[in-house]
């Protein structure tokens, strides 16, 4: 197991344990964990954003601390934060990872994903310019998104 893969599970078991909220130091969890604070920080920009569900706050200093809040929206709040967050252009890796992210936290069934990933490969996209595949494909994810919420 990679070690990002480590540091993810043990700061998805303190969520876990304390009802979706965990305040770690990051120096004692890299230390406890065997891994370099940086390490940490590439999981919690990576892995626990907005997008995927937490919301990540930091205080700096002696007594500082990393606040990592699981997000607890409805399903409808939850695709309406995701259509927001795309924007106006979105490659096919960043799709993915979204759609696998709300499958896994029951927002989208996989009979659903698997449709909108179809609507967005590029093997859909193959007869638009490369140039406007990105463009294209955040306007047909967003509107399969909003398809689902009705």
């Amino acid at each position: 197991m990679r070690i990002s893969d480590s540091v993810a599970n043990y700061i998805l078991q303190l969520l876990n344990e304390a009802d979706g909220i965990a305040e770690i130091q990051r120096n004692e969890l890299a230390s406890f964990l065997g891994c370099v604070p940086s390490q940490i920080n590439y999981v919690l920009t990576s892995r626990f954003t907005p997008e995927q569900g937490y919301l990540v706050e930091s205080r700096r200093g002696g007594g500082g601390y990393i606040r990592i809040t699981r997000l607890r929206l409805s399903t409808a709040d939850m695709i309406m934060h995701i259509v927001n967050a795309v924007g106006d252009s979105l490659d096919a890796a960043t799709a993915r990872a979204m759609t696998a992210n709300m499958v896994q936290n029951s927002v989208l069934a996989p009979q659903a994903a698997d449709l909108i990933q179809a609507a967005v490969s590029e093997k859909s996209l193959a007869a638009v310019p490369r140039e406007l595949r990105e463009a294209v494909r955040a306007a047909i994810y967003k509107n399969m998104l909003l398809a689902t919420r009705t």
